[in-house]
């Protein structure tokens, strides 16, 4: 199945804590169906000193689950759902189904 997100896009939260945030996504894990996004849900660790880093308490980004998040409409910078068409040239590319613009360029 085609990944509708992937690294690099801009998303927007729809649902939970941090709901209305929007941010880029760092990584994927499809396999879970969860993205990591930069600056959004933010947790605490509480990590153990070791010969690698330092310990304390971090702040990281925890993943979110693929269908709290949107991807951004290139054109008017609101949450928008993802469709796929083949170009004339064979191509296979996302589009924003809100506006109608291709995503992958």
């Amino acid at each position: 199945m085609a990944a509708k997100i992937k690294k690099g896009d801009k998303v927007v939260v729809l649902a939970g804590r941090d709901k209305g945030q929007s941010g880029e996504v760092v990584s994927v894990i499809p396999a879970e169906q969860r993205a990591v996004v930069r600056g959004v849900n933010i947790v605490k660790r509480h990590t153990r000193q070791s010969a690698s880093s330092e310990g304390g308490i971090i702040s990281k980004e925890a993943p979110l689950h693929l269908s709290n998040l949107a991807l951004v409409d290139p054109k008017d910078g609101k949450p928008t759902r993802v469709g796929f068409k083949i170009l004339e040239d064979g191509r296979k590319v996302r589009f924003a189904k809100r506006s109608g613009d291709v995503i992958d360029v």
